[in-house]
């Protein structure tokens, strides 16, 4: 359902359910603790999310859900675990303290497209296409919007959400969607690209930056520049910062321990 590989200080996370990658309750659950088990692992500093197959995910698994409607509560029940795990999965990978790349690779639809918005970085193959669709079969994507209008403009939401049409990758980027739009030959290179570039800065720096970035997001701005100031001298307080900065000063590349290792491949079974 997951194949997660470890190649150096990247751990790639793939999803592995045909035909839709839809995101299954056991595929959310599996995820969320793939995302919790590398939190304090040094070895990895960065996290791809991508998908096997012709589609990135079409969004929560409809059969799955609609088998409980003949539960007692009409399925009230599942329904409620359903969106609160994935309210937690998206919400982890906004909080986790390392970066995290969605490589997207085909349709990203309803929540595989809040997936996709919730990543710290997006990239995407020329054939992908993205939409919050949920009005065409009865069901407005209110979970999904919430990560949708943190990235894009809300006119440019609203659109996707009120219409369910589906938008090009360019389209996606443009309105901030995504980082960048490649062939589809190159989209596994250009992020190992990245994330191999992000892996060489510090990882106190990445972290500590990460969290800043979203904590201030949500305050005012004077008590956005205080925190971000507490979080400017946390950090020059580092080892790391010590040692970059005089090595800059001292015009030579700062010392800094090797976190890469063989790689490792694992499967999750369903």
């Amino acid at each position: 359902m997951i194949r997660a590989e470890q190649r150096g200080p990247i751990l790639r996370l793939t999803l592995q359910n045909p035909p839709a990658n839809a995101l299954s309750l056991a595929l959310m659950e599996f995820l969320q603790s793939e995302l919790d088990a590398v939190r304090s692992d040094e070895t990895i500093r960065v996290i791809v999310i991508a998908a096997d197959g012709k589609l990135f995910s079409a969004g929560h698994d409809l059969k799955q859900m609609t088998s409980h409607r003949g539960d007692a509560d009409h399925g009230k029940a599942y329904f409620e675990d359903v969106f609160a795990v994935c309210s937690r999965l998206m919400q982890s990978i906004v909080d986790h303290p390392k970066p995290v790349i969605a490589e997207v690779d085909g349709l990203a639809a309803a929540a595989g497209c809040q997936l996709v918005a919730s990543c710290d970085l997006a990239f995407a193959s020329e054939r992908s296409r993205f939409a919050v669709n949920g009005l065409d079969i009865g069901l407005f994507c209110t979970t999904p919007a919430v990560a949708l209008t943190r990235i894009v403009n809300r006119k440019q939401a609203m659109e996707m959400l009120l219409t369910g049409d589906a938008i090009d990758a360019v389209t996606a980027k443009e309105i901030g969607l995504l980082n960048r739009v490649v062939p589809t030959e190159s989209l596994t290179s250009v992020v190992t690209e990245c994330a191999s570039l992000i892996a060489t800065k510090s990882a106190l720096a990445v972290k500590l930056g990460k969290a800043a970035v979203q904590k201030q997001s949500a305050m005012g701005l004077a008590e956005a520049y205080q925190h971000a100031s507490r979080t400017m001298v946390e950090n020059m307080l580092s080892h790391d910062a010590a040692e970059g900065i005089a090595a800059f000063l001292d015009k030579r590349k700062p010392t800094e321990p090797s976190n890469d290792r063989p790689g490792e491949t694992r499967d999750i079974p369903d």
